[in-house]
């Protein structure tokens, strides 16, 4: 699960990580107010940043949610990140939140179809003189947690790591011993750090890893991570995404979940703990177990179809599931067709081939219907559904049924 910056940033304000002081924006008239409270305390410098789950906001661009038109003020475009400064700043705040709350940001993890800005944060400025970049997250090639740093701070790690890979420090928590002191300061010295600032970033580090252990967090990431001028250290933004699996024990956490950030699907997918995620293709896939999951998704592109989702119901596969599973597929419009690819593993897969059934009695589906059950009883779980009054096409072999619902799709376009 993600939360928007200003809730991530208060969360690790309980954990002694320094924040620069923020408000929460929801109309226009909060930004004024806002900006007027940091000019009143002596504040030159206000940012404004738009609050969606997406990166590269900085160079995001807002557009009207009517025209498309990019939206603009004195000339120049608005951005999802807008550094104000000069006279009038409440004013020009509330400027720029009019042109911004209610209209699309087009980042590139956005794309052209841009995401919808319903509120924002109002932050103080800062004297930067460096800016870094850092995250924690789990390896999987180790098991443990990294950490990751850099000197190449406020731009996409990606393309650190593909122009220049020699610029990112790592360093692995043993999670026997957890994190040591040594391997602060050797981050620390890594980025160039000395006096003061060398200081602040040894607290700093350390308190960031209490905050990812203490809330469960699948990834935190800092970018940019800036040393002003007087050597303080703060998190210029904060990204963090939560295990999903340990939010039971963070009710208060959950609860800052922002549902208009999630596709509806993805959503309605999530009430009846299906793993769902919408993707732009015409064949609805319906899989127990991730890794197959996936493997069916290039299985269809291989044969010439695109997958309109990624789709996992689980080990259990019973009849409220499946029946959940078809109800969401049917809701998007550009599935023409169904593949169903279970392995009977820890169910049979008779009982699954019954399950279907009993699904379709109550869902109705009007597409080609393509089943590939593999497993523990599969030839009796054909013969179910050869048996049945519905129109299934059985497939024998992975292969098979990804060439048959290519093939059918295919048919339909004719």
């Amino acid at each position: 699960m993600n939360v928007h910056e200003y809730q991530a940033k208060e969360l690790l304000k309980q954990y002694g990580v320094p924040v620069l002081e923020n408000r929460v924006i929801f109309k226009p008239e909060d930004a004024e107010q806002a900006a007027k409270e940091f000019v009143e305390k002596g504040s030159k410098v206000v940012v404004l940043k738009s609050q969606v789950h997406a990166g590269g906001r900085g160079k995001g661009k807002v557009r009207n949610i009517n025209t498309d038109e990019i939206m603009q003020i004195e000339g120049k475009d608005v951005h999802g990140v807008n550094v104000l400064f000069g006279d009038n700043l409440p004013a020009k705040a509330k400027a720029f939140a009019e042109a911004t709350l209610g209209n699309k940001l087009v980042t590139i993890q956005t794309g052209e179809a841009g995401s919808i800005v319903n509120r924002m944060m109002l932050e103080d400025g800062a004297s930067i003189d460096k800016e870094f970049y850092i995250s924690i997250l789990l390896d999987r090639a180790t098991s443990k947690n990294i950490i990751m740093a850099s000197t190449e701070g406020g731009v996409e790690i990606e393309e650190v790591a593909e122009h220049s890979p020699e610029k990112i420090l790592k360093e692995i928590i043993d999670p026997t011993i957890g994190f040591q002191g040594y391997q602060a300061r050797r981050l620390a010295f890594g980025l160039g750090l000395s006096g003061t600032a060398f200081k602040n970033f040894v607290k700093f580090i350390s308190n960031l890893i209490k905050a990812y252990d203490a809330l469960d967090c699948s990834m935190l990431e800092i970018n940019p991570l800036v040393v002003t001028t007087d050597e303080l250290i703060i998190a210029l933004d904060a990204k963090v995404d939560f295990d999903d699996n340990a939010l039971y024990r963070h009710p208060s956490i959950a609860a800052l979940r922002d549902e208009s950030e999630e596709a509806p699907l993805e959503v309605e997918a999530s009430k009846y703990d299906l793993n769902y995620i919408k993707l732009d293709g015409n064949v609805g896939c319906m899989v127990n177990g991730a890794g197959l999951a996936m493997a069916t998704m290039d299985m269809i592109k291989l044969s010439g179809g695109e997958p309109a989702n990624f789709l996992d119901v689980g080990g259990g596969a019973n009849v409220e599931r499946i029946a959940n599973a078809f109800r969401i597929m049917m809701s998007d419009e550009n599935v023409e067709a169904v593949l169903i690819n279970i392995f009977g593993g820890i169910v049979r897969c008779d009982r699954v081939a019954n399950g279907i059934i009993q699904a379709l009695e109550t869902v109705e589906v009007n597409l080609p219907l393509i089943v590939r059950l593999d497993g523990t009883n599969a030839e009796l779980a054909a013969d179910i559904l050869d048996k049945s009054d519905l129109k299934f096409i059985v497939a024998k072999t992975f292969n098979d049924a990804a060439e048959k619902v290519a093939a059918v799709v295919k048919t339909l376009k004719v």
